[in-house]
Parts: structure tokens; sequence; C-alpha cells
């Protein structure tokens, strides 16, 4: 297969010649053949397929899996050209392959995964925060500027700043920075409050305490907040423990009831 340079075709210098090779390998029917061929092909652009890798080597991830993943591109792009539309191969593969590695970088690098928009955001967030500060010197582009540059809301924006802060996960045994103490942000984190689980059962209760008779209210206070026995509650109200205990039974019962009733 020739591998020689075309100048008049190929915007790339060292773009090898494989026009010819891609009509054959599009009119070969699967097989050995077409495999050897197909092969020969992807290894005469793996040098560019590296290049573009390269773009991206000084953002966390290793060169070695950043070639991986635009040779996994160009497989893709060999595949998927059609030579029949009359472009040439690069046009289509270099947009395929860097496209495979800003995948890689958006579903795999962050430390959680987030909504492919959010991540998109952070890209175009970033991109015109690069740019307007090549032309705002001396303070950070604002976020009505960065909107109008990008073409986006002041929403998205905020959206977008947010994410660029957040790439990356702290943990929750982490030290917080000038803490002196060893104090970590697990240690700011509440915990569920039992008493919310009976919100909703006070706010129905209240309004039907309220319409109870003073007496029965009052013995329902000293026994339920007052954590009175109802010995004591007899004792100072002048009647019979048994008496009480009646009044305690009678009130639960003719509460529930009623917000029960109310529930259906």
């Amino acid at each position: 297969m020739s591998t020689r340079t075309s100048a008049k075709h190929h915007p790339h210098d060292d773009a090898p010649d494989t026009a010819d090779a891609f009509r054959r390998l599009a009119a070969l029917p699967d097989g050995p053949e077409r495999d050897t061929l197909r092969g020969e092909i992807i290894e005469a652009w793996l040098p560019m397929a590296d290049r573009l890798a390269g773009r991206f080597r000084s953002r966390g991830e290793s060169f070695e899996d950043l070639r991986q993943v635009a040779a996994l591109g160009l497989v893709k792009a060999v595949d998927r050209y059609d030579p029949e539309l009359g472009n040439a191969f690069e046009s289509y593969a270099v947009p395929t392959i860097t496209g495979e590695i800003k995948r890689h970088f958006r579903d795999h690098m962050w430390t959680l995964h987030v909504p492919r928009r959010v991540q998109e955001l952070r890209n175009r967030v970033r991109f015109a925060s690069q740019d307007l500060s090549q032309t705002i010197p001396g303070r950070r582009p604002t976020v009505a500027e960065i909107a109008e540059h990008a073409r986006m809301s002041e929403e998205d924006v905020l959206v977008g700043l947010e994410a660029l802060e957040s790439f990356t996960a702290l943990s929750l045994d982490a030290e917080l920075p000038g803490s002196e103490d060893g104090y970590s942000l697990s240690d700011a984190l509440g915990s569920p409050d039992p008493a919310l689980e009976t919100v909703v059962d006070r706010e129905s209760v209240a309004p039907r305490l309220a319409a109870l008779p003073e007496r029965e209210r009052a013995i329902l206070y000293m026994r339920f907040f007052g954590d009175m026995t109802q010995s004591r509650i007899a004792e100072q109200l002048g009647i019979s423990q048994m008496h009480v205990s009646r009044l305690i039974s009678r009130c639960c019962g003719k509460v529930r009831e009623q917000v029960l009733r109310d529930a259906v």
C-alpha cells in the first residue's frame, strides 16, 4: 500500500495517501484480505492519531491511555469512512478521533459522573473565559461577558462556572483547609432528625387538641409533655387515678378518630 505524501489532497504534510486503499477496502467482502488491508490503513494513520492525542496530554490523563482512546477513534473513522462522498479521509478522521478523546474526558475523568449537559456547559464557559482573558487583561470576565461571548444564558454560565470548581471531589475524611485539629468535612455533617417524622402528626393533632375541654388538655399536657405519672396527675387534680386513666384513653381515642376522619 502506498503511503507517499500528497499535498494536493491532504492538509497534513505527512498524511499517507490511502485513497486507493479505501476504495479497494469498500469493494472487498468480509474476509482475511479485507482485514489485512484495513489493518494497514489503520497503521498508516496511527501517527496522526498519536499527534491528536498529544494535544490533550496536559489534562491529567496518561499519554498511553490517550493514545489508546485516539486509536479507537481512528478505528471507528476507518470503519465508517465512505470514499464515495469525495472527502479526504483526514477531514472525517480528525473530528472523529478528537470527539472520542473528548468523550473519554467527559465520561471517565470526573470523580463523580455528572450530566453531559453540565459537562458541555463547563467546557463552553472554560473556552469563553480563556478567549476573554486575552482581551480583558487584569480581571476575570463577568458572567454577562461570558454569556455574550459564548451565546449562552447567564443561568447556564453560572452552572458552567460551578462545574469548573467541581471536577474532582473532596473526601469526607479530608482535613479542611486551615484546620489545625484534624477537623474534616464529615465532622460538619448533620444527621437525620427523628423529630421530622412526627411533624405531620403534630400539625394534624394540634387543632384537635386545642378543641378539647380545658381539663382534658391539662391532663394530656401533664402526662405527655410534663412526663407526670397518672398518680401525680390524679393527686394534683383531686380525682382518682382510674378517672385520669379513663380520661386519657377517651381523649386520645377521640383525637385519633377525628384526625383519621379528616385524612379521608
